[in-house]
């Protein structure tokens, strides 16, 4: 019996449309590389995206709160909220620096925060589990960053560009072999 009969039709999604999968490989792959190679220009890059984001975000809250000012008695909370976008997506562009500075300090103290409550959880389920000093190594290593980040943003955040670099070329290479598996699968179908 064939065990292609056997396929999900996710499995046929994926084979009927590998190049799709090809396509955004490569995107993830090209992505990652240059954020690898050009840590500066990707922050600059991120910075300026959040920033169009934050100013459609506040026109699109602005125009709700003007047509809603007649039939919603809290229409002017929409009206603050895009004050609030279109001035931090001015932020944004006219000083992305500090964008980038408050953006690593809220990851890094999230890091810190995050580390520690991890490591009070494991040993308090240190009788519970087995394992828990790798729960312990990982709060630890999230402590460590969270201080390298508050220490030294800009180096921190570089290195956080090259993480998401390595991530997404590693994403790159992983969807560029499926997409020639589920080709392969295609193929098989066609014989």
């Amino acid at each position: 019996m064939n065990n292609l009969s056997f396929r999900s039709p996710l499995a046929d999604l994926l084979s009927e449309n590998w190049w799709i999968v090809l396509i955004r490989g490569i995107a993830a792959l090209i992505f990652g590389l240059l954020t690898w190679f050009y840590p500066f220009i990707s922050i600059l890059v991120m910075m300026m995206f959040f920033g169009v984001y934050a100013l459609i975000d506040g026109v699109m809250g602005i125009v709700i709160s003007i047509n809603g000012r007649r039939t919603h008695q809290d229409w002017w909370l929409m009206l603050i909220w895009g004050i609030v976008s279109i001035l931090a997506g001015m932020v944004t562009f006219f000083v992305p620096g500090i964008t980038w500075l408050v953006l690593i300090a809220f990851i890094a103290i999230w890091a810190l925060v995050s580390g520690v409550l991890q490591i009070i959880a494991a040993i308090r389920l240190r009788k519970s589990i087995h394992g828990e000093g790798w729960m312990i190594v990982a709060g630890i290593l999230s402590v460590l960053m969270g201080i390298i980040l508050l220490v030294n943003p800009l180096q921190g955040g570089i290195a956080l560009t090259w993480v998401i670099g390595v991530y997404a070329a590693l994403f790159g290479v992983v969807n560029i072999a499926l997409a020639f598996r589920v080709r392969r699968f295609s193929a098989a179908e066609i014989n």
